[in-house]
């Protein structure tokens, strides 16, 4: 089990400074995982959240709404959404009311791609808690916000 304390070779001011080292800490460590784990894929965790966006919704989106639900908000999604498009995983779908307006939606080879990713990847991130100590956690995070 990890020690912030040790990990970082540190003492804290309170348990509250403690507290929040460690989601720092825990969210530098969660986001490496993730990365290396992307990197055999060829896309990093943006890209694959886009993805999983897209596949989720009823039709195309624009490009604002597509950002509003990302998890890790990226100043560019665009650049991302540019690399996803050149992969052929989505694709621009120009407005029939407005030719101003573009919507990105996933093409059948972006959903074939996203399936081909297992989707439990981050279970292992999480067995040492419980079930019961995951909801905890949750809820504190909620709390926090």
């Amino acid at each position: 089990m990890g020690d912030l304390a040790k990990d970082i070779n540190s003492k804290f001011e309170n348990n509250r400074v403690k507290a929040l080292l460690n989601i720092i800490y825990t969210a530098n460590w969660i986001m490496s995982y993730q990365n290396e784990f992307f990197k055999s894929f060829g896309i990093s965790p943006q890209q694959y959240n886009i993805l999983r966006i897209l596949k989720g919704a009823d039709e195309p989106l624009n490009v604002q709404t597509i950002k509003d639900r990302m998890l890790e908000r990226s100043p560019n999604a665009t650049r991302l959404m540019d690399k996803l498009c050149a992969k052929g995983y989505i694709e621009r779908c120009a407005s029939e009311h407005d030719r101003r307006v573009v919507k990105i939606g996933i093409t059948k080879e972006g959903k074939s791609f996203l399936d081909s990713i297992p989707n439990n990847f981050n279970r292992e991130l999480l067995n040492n808690l419980s079930e019961e100590e995951a909801e905890q956690l949750s809820n504190l995070l909620d709390k926090m916000r």
